[in-house]
């Protein structure tokens, strides 16, 4: 299967390890000061070949910016790009410069958690893990083709998220809000059906069913880098959202003038914009809402997204019911994301445990009946005296 064989060099002498790759093509390593190391590696390598688990060395010698163009190829035929963006940029910014030149077989467990420890330092909990993920799975491709026996990246202590604190309005609020915004109608539209802001600017005229006070989401419209990307929601799943009756008016308003296939918001022809979060037209109405009222709450288009769960759990919609409106992937991703709307049916199940306990029926069980009496006193120990035990009537 191999063999050992000596050498002689200006320091002394060394071991040359000759055999045969799975393959059929001769592979060596030298450079091993006793015969014992070199004996000891040509072993394992035996037992490895033998057990089909062996590494190339060569194949191994592969950067991870090689095996990472492949990976982002992969990922772009499969992701949104408003999925795939994040993930090139964060390639770019934080994974490449430290390890895109770095061969597979470099990669070592410390190297990566103290890169992880010093971006950490700079970066947030999604940066940090998202590029983290990266890292790891590029290093699967490695692991999957045989060129590392085992992932280095994984097993690595990572950053928490923190839960993002929600606003929610009332409905008092978002009337304010529509009464100081130039786009009344998408502000009433997104706070009563909980659409994302692709969602609704993606919304056609022949999306709209009137007569049964629905849209049917069908497309998803995303600005990337300056460019609106056309795609299906954000779970590639049509639904059918409900709005209220006094949104009616406002949606026949939109629909004048406009053909089945215009856009229903904007003028028909390109996608509104999400606002500039500094100097749009949505910022503009927060703080005239704000001015008229100090304890009106800074919001962004989506937190009216989390106002309509809000909204929609407190005039008593069960969790399936808020999970088929907001597009989410399942019930227990709604139950995770707006726990704390839900603190109230807690507060009901203590109540209902309460009132079941209160309408119990107590039954007092009857004294037991015994065998032994006494006739002639009051009490069994009426005879005793004082001090002495009642272990003679067996009590």
């Amino acid at each position: 299967m191999g063999s050992v064989l000596a050498y002689k060099t200006t320091e002394g002498k060394r071991y040359l390890v000759r055999y045969k790759k799975p393959d059929g093509t001769h592979a060596a390593k030298r450079g091993f000061r006793t015969k014992f190391a070199a004996e000891e590696y040509l072993a394992s390598v035996t037992v490895a070949i033998s057990a089909n688990q062996y590494i190339d060395p060569t194949d191994a010698r592969v950067t991870i910016a090689e095996l990472a163009e492949t990976w982002l190829q992969d990922q772009a035929a499969v992701l949104k790009p408003s999925s795939l963006h994040p993930l090139q940029s964060t390639w770019r910014v934080h994974v490449e410069p430290r390890w895109g030149r770095v061969q597979v077989a470099a990669v070592r467990y410390s190297d990566v958690r103290a890169w992880i420890t010093e971006l950490s330092a700079k970066r947030g909990a999604t940066t940090v893990i998202r590029a983290h993920g990266i890292l790891a799975s590029v290093l699967d491709i490695a692991l999957r083709d045989r060129r590392l026996s085992d992932n280095p990246a994984r097993n690595i202590r990572l950053p928490r998220k923190r839960a993002k604190h929600r606003v929610y309005l009332t409905h008092s609020q978002v009337d304010e809000l529509a009464d100081q915004s130039t786009h009344p109608e998408v502000i009433y539209f997104l706070a009563y059906t909980g659409l994302r802001w692709g969602e609704a600017s993606g919304l056609r005229l022949r999306d709209v069913s009137l007569d049964r006070g629905r849209v049917h989401v069908r497309e998803n419209a995303v600005m990337v880098n300056g460019t609106v990307h056309v795609g299906t929601p954000k779970t590639h799943v049509n639904r059918s959202v409900p709005y209220p009756a006094f949104i009616d008016p406002l949606l026949r308003a939109q629909m004048i003038g406009k053909r089945g296939d215009s856009l229903l918001f904007g003028d028909g022809q390109t996608h509104m914009p999400l606002p500039n979060s500094q100097n749009g037209w949505f910022a503009g109405a927060v703080r005239r809402a704000m001015k008229q009222d100090p304890d009106f709450p800074q919001v962004s288009p989506h937190d009216l997204r989390h106002t309509a769960a809000s909204l929609a759990i407190s005039a008593g919609a069960n969790v399936k019911a808020v999970q088929r409106m907001l597009g989410h992937a399942s019930a227990a991703m709604t139950l995770d994301t707006y726990a704390d709307l839900f603190d109230d049916d807690l507060d009901h199940v203590a109540s209902a445990l309460t009132r079941a306990r209160d309408a119990r029926t107590i039954t007092i069980p009857e004294p037991p009946n015994t065998s032994v009496r006494y006739p002639d006193t009051a009490s069994p120990y009426a005879a005793i005296e004082p001090g002495r035990q009642p272990g003679g009537l067996g009590l």
